[in-house]
C-alpha cells in the first residue's frame, strides 16, 4: 500500500470578503498577497519588507500593512494564512498559533506546519488551473503553469463566459442531468470556439454551440429565439 498522500484532497475556497494573513517578507515577495486579493480576500500583511512592495499594498483599500514582527492576535478573526519565515521555531509557532484558531495555514517550504499546499496558478478570468505536487517540487508546479501559459491565451476567459451563457441559456430545455452532461460531451470542440472567440466571432461561437446542444427534437425557430440570435445557414 503507497503512502497516504499530502494534500491529495483539492479544493477552491470561496474567500470572497475573508480575512487573510500573509505573514513575512518571503511571502509578500513571492507574491502571496496578489493571490489573495485576486480571490476576493481582505489581506493583513506583517512583515518588513520589501519596502517598494509594502509601500504599493498600503495604497490598497483591501490590504492592511504592518510592518512589525508577527503577534499570535494578527492571526484572530482570519481564515486563511500564508507565511515564511527562515526561523524554525517562528514558522512552527505561526502554524500552531494559527491552528489553535482554526486558520487554515500554509507555512512557506515547511511542510510539516502546512494544512495546504498553495498550486502554482494560471489565471483567465473566472478558469483557474492549478498545479500542485503535493509541496514535492514548486519549481515544477511553475515550470508546468508557465508552459500552460501559452496554451491558454486571454481568450480563455472569453471562452469560459461563452459557455457559461449557453448553460444557463439552455437549461431549462435539458432537464435531465445525464442527458445534458452527455450533449455538452458531444458537443464540445474547444478547439472551434477557441479559434472563433479568438478570432471576435463570440456571437457565431455561441450560436453554433447552442445549435449542437439543442439539435435532436428542437427545430430552428426555437433555437432562434435563444439570445444571440438566429443560426447560420447550415
Amino acid at each position: 500500500m503507497s503512502e497516504r498522500p499530502r494534500f491529495g484532497y483539492p479544493v477552491s475556497l470561496d474567500l470572497a470578503g475573508h480575512q487573510a494573513v500573509v505573514i513575512g517578507e518571503g511571502a509578500v515577495a513571492q507574491g502571496k498577497v496578489e493571490g489573495l486579493l485576486a480571490a476576493g480576500a481582505r489581506v493583513t500583511v506583517v512583515a518588513d519588507g520589501p519596502m517598494p512592495t509594502l509601500s504599493a499594498l498600503e495604497s490598497d483599500p483591501r490590504v492592511t500593512v504592518a510592518r512589525r514582527h508577527w503577534r499570535p492576535a494578527d492571526l484572530d478573526g482570519a481564515t486563511v494564512c500564508v507565511a515564511a519565515s527562515g526561523d524554525p521555531d517562528t514558522r512552527a509557532a505561526i502554524s500552531r498559533e494559527a491552528r489553535d484558531r482554526g486558520v487554515l495555514v500554509n507555512v512557506m517550504d515547511d511542510v510539516e506546519h502546512c494544512d495546504f499546499a498553495a498550486p502554482a496558478l494560471l489565471r483567465r478570468g473566472d478558469l483557474l488551473i492549478a498545479i500542485s505536487t503535493g509541496g514535492r517540487s514548486p519549481a515544477l508546479a511553475r515550470r508546468l503553469r508557465e508552459e500552460l501559459e501559452g496554451r491558454f491565451g486571454d481568450e480563455w476567459a472569453a471562452v469560459l463566459d461563452l459557455l457559461a451563457e449557453v448553460r444557463a441559456d439552455t437549461l431549462e430545455r435539458l432537464p435531465d442531468l445525464q442527458e445534458r452532461a452527455r450533449r455538452w460531451q458531444e458537443a464540445l470542440d474547444l478547439d472551434q470556439l477557441e479559434s472563433l472567440v479568438r478570432g471576435g466571432r463570440y456571437d457565431e461561437a455561441r450560436r453554433t454551440l447552442t445549435a449542437r446542444l439543442l439539435a435532436d427534437g428542437t427545430d430552428a425557430t426555437t433555437l432562434s429565439g435563444l439570445p444571440g440570435g438566429a443560426l447560420p445557414a447550415g
